[in-house]
């Protein structure tokens, strides 16, 4: 079996598992941005995202208001809902994040995902991870349109024909498939969940000491020397 966590020759691996539809998982990213800014070996570090869906069950061709589907799936007041998004606006904003959470159009995830995956094979998986984040969070853009992914993906520097192709067929979907499985297999049950070179687990938005303390451990564990 192929190690999902195979590092490369004197890198330091960093694996995410997230959805771009949530919040901890945009935040978390920030962070380990952060930590990475004040990390000496930043140019050896190389980060691979991993598929994970939240709410696989919402369907594909409409969007859904936010607050509403989390008040009834959480079974809890509205007003609640907006207290503790509004706690997230609030440290979003420390980190120079826009949450604009009443402009949220929810969808299902998986076409998303599946860009991700074809970004990666072209060598820009962050950069549109990132843009999906601003897309869904910021400019309430309706990311489970795929002419909308497409635009998306022409913005980072992606074939805009292309990713329409693979956006209209099913491709990369094996992909996404093998890391919500892979996901199961490990216990993961909640994201943003990082995987520092195979070894070291970071769950969570944690603050910036937690990832820079692990970025440190792996490092020095590993033994990396900057090629």
């Amino acid at each position: 079996m192929t190690d999902p966590f195979a590092r490369e020759p004197d890198k330091l691996s960093i694996d995410v598992f997230s959805d771009v539809v949530c919040p901890y998982c945009y935040l978390g990213d920030t962070i380990l941005a952060a930590a990475l800014s004040e990390f000496d070996h930043s140019d050896s570090v190389v980060i691979r995202y991993h598929s994970y869906q939240l709410m696989p069950e919402l369907a594909a061709d409409r969007t859904v208001d936010l607050i509403e589907l989390l008040s009834t799936s959480k079974g809890v007041p509205p007003q609640q809902i907006v207290a503790a998004q509004q706690q997230l606006v609030t440290r979003g904003a420390e980190f120079g994040i826009d949450y604009r959470f009443d402009q949220a159009l929810t969808t299902n995830t998986r076409a998303a995902h599946r860009l991700t995956h074809f970004a990666k094979a072209h060598g820009k998986q962050r950069e549109i991870v990132q843009r999906l984040f601003v897309a869904y969070f910021t400019d309430g853009l309706n990311i489970g349109d795929v002419t909308t992914l497409a635009d998306l993906a022409a913005e980072v520097g992606l074939d805009r024909d292309a990713a329409l192709v693979a956006l209209t067929t099913d491709a990369y979907a094996q992909d996404v498939d093998h890391d919500i499985t892979l996901a199961r297999q490990l216990g993961i049950s909640g994201v943003p969940f990082f995987v520092f070179n195979g070894k070291y687990a970071v769950s969570g938005a944690q603050p910036v000491e937690a990832f820079t303390e692990v970025l440190a451990q792996a490092w020095n564990d590993a033994d990396v020397t900057s090629s």
